[in-house]
């Protein structure tokens, strides 16, 4: 018996450990990566870099247009995806009658969570570009982008809404109060903080994007500013693969591809960091 014990301690043993060499060797890794960016990109980054266009053939000058264009494509893919995420997941929790039909459902969000973000390129360039006559632009890059981060939203507010103890709705309703006020009073408020978790995924992904937005929003080069939603911009993904594949002067740019980089970074960062603070502060006012 003594043995056995030992034996299974030893096996416990073995597998933290293996673990913990695991994981601090994706650190060491993830942490290089970083060093690696902010070391040669850090140069890069001045005043000038932040608040002016590209000049010389984007061999000299800065990525403001770039910088903007993805927090216009970033925000816009929110906006989109946020409200239809949050709805349809409450029509799949709350309202919709539980069987094949729904299961179905449900499969076929998780597949298209799975699908390379090229076909949704692809189904943006023929649906919103052509299609609706809507041209290489901010809404038909946004409109992309929020059908792409969608399956993440929806698979975390379903998780989120299920995370409301039931007892909230029975005791809500059994006041008198309508279903739809239950949910939006009390359950929406509730599970927020859970659809905010899944919100940030979306703003992750969809801010790093490349092959959407090539397809259905980014110019290679411009020096304005979009007036409208029906204007093109660049965007730091597709200038980071315009700088180190397609530029005249590779070499040249190394510098700048590096700051793009870490300018990409940072801001993803920032606006995942400002998602964060708010679910924090939700969650902190939760009272189960």
């Amino acid at each position: 018996m003594r043995s056995t014990m030992t034996w299974r301690y030893a096996k416990q043993s073995l597998f933290f450990w293996t673990v913990r060499l695991v994981s601090l060797i994706l650190a060491l890794v993830l942490g290089g990566i970083l060093f690696y960016i902010f070391a040669n990109g850090l140069p890069a980054i001045s005043w000038e870099f932040l608040t002016e266009p590209p000049r010389d053939s984007m061999t000299r000058g800065g990525i403001m247009p770039a910088i903007l264009g993805t927090l216009y494509l970033t925000v816009g893919a929110i906006l989109v995806a946020l409200p239809l995420g949050i709805v349809s997941a409450v029509y799949l929790t709350e309202y919709a009658k539980q069987g094949t039909f729904i299961r179905i459902i449900r499969i076929g969000i998780n597949c298209l969570a799975g699908v390379p973000s090229v076909v949704f390129g692809l189904f943006g360039l023929g649906f919103f570009v052509v299609f609706l006559k809507f041209g290489s632009s901010i809404l038909a890059g946004s409109l992309t982008l929020g059908i792409l981060i969608l399956p993440t939203i929806i698979g975390a507010s379903e998780e989120a809404l299920k995370s409301v103890p039931q007892t909230f709705r029975e005791a809500s309703l059994a006041l008198g109060i309508s279903k739809w006020r239950t949910i939006y009073e009390i359950v929406l408020p509730s599970a927020l903080p859970g659809i905010l978790t899944g919100s940030i995924l979306g703003i992750g992904r969809a801010a790093g994007e490349t092959a959407p937005i090539m397809f259905t929003a980014a110019a290679f080069f411009t020096a304005k500013l979009p007036s409208s939603i029906f204007d093109e911009v660049m965007a730091l993904p597709y200038h980071i693969y315009v700088l180190a594949t397609a530029g005249t002067q590779i070499e040249q740019t190394r510098p700048l591809q590096f700051g793009t980089v870490l300018v990409l970074g940072a801001l993803v960062l920032g606006i995942d960091l400002i998602a964060i603070a708010l679910r924090s502060r939700m969650r902190r006012k939760k009272k189960w």
